[in-house]
């Protein structure tokens, strides 16, 4: 947070330090004796290896992130929408952000045993941006995106049991799914919207005539 705006993107910081985080920490974690590394554990994660204490973590992690977005809500949505109007309201733009990224970092931290490094970045990414197809408010896309993350969990855990896929890929997969449906969905309403709109017009123009 305190480097972004100083010649790099926040995406592409938080890209370059989380995977070189990783990287460094397994390099690390290698030089101690007696200590024995899954890699595909850390890659792409095991949901079925998850414990009672691992839930509790969850859980917990999840009602920390939860509650501070609900106490910092509209300062955040303020912020992330216009730094010009969050200074002139008397909010802190960076601060903000830094709120952000720590609850980001939470919600990585907890999700890394379930999905693992490289397909948390999925289940951050797609169920946002498939409920932004259907949200008209930033309230009613967190609620769909919540939604539609835990329609892939399950669904994704279901699915791997009836066909023995890796649990972690088929959960982002089925997620990857919803977004293509929801796409052809806004699509096919759009064009009806488009055929309805021109038919009123003919309509219009012969009554005109």
């Amino acid at each position: 947070s305190l480097l972004s705006g100083k010649g790099y993107a926040m995406d592409t910081l938080l890209g370059v330090m989380a995977h070189s985080s990783l990287a460094l920490g397994l390099v690390a974690v290698s030089f101690v004796s007696g200590v024995r590394i899954d890699l595909m554990a850390y890659l792409f994660g095991d949901i079925l290896a998850v414990g009672k204490t691992d839930l509790a973590i969850i859980w917990g992690g999840a009602a920390l992130v939860m509650a501070l977005m609900g106490w910092r809500w509209s300062r955040l949505l303020t912020a992330t929408l216009n730094a010009d109007l969050a200074h002139a309201s008397g909010i802190d733009p960076q601060r903000e952000q830094l709120i952000l990224t720590l609850s980001l970092a939470i919600v990585v931290a907890v999700a890394l045993k379930v999905v693992g490094v490289l397909l948390i970045a999925a289940l951050l990414i797609i169920p946002a941006a498939t409920a932004r197809t259907f949200s008209r408010t930033p309230e009613t896309m967190v609620v769909a995106a919540a939604l539609v993350g835990m329609t892939a969990a399950v669904g994704g855990l279901q699915t791997a049991y009836w066909f023995d896929t890796p649990t972690g890929p088929t959960i982002v997969s089925l997620a990857a799914a919803l977004f293509a449906l929801a796409g052809v969905i806004a699509n096919a309403r759009r064009l009806l919207w488009r055929a309805m709109a021109s038919r009123a017009g003919r309509r219009d123009a012969s009554g005109r005539a």
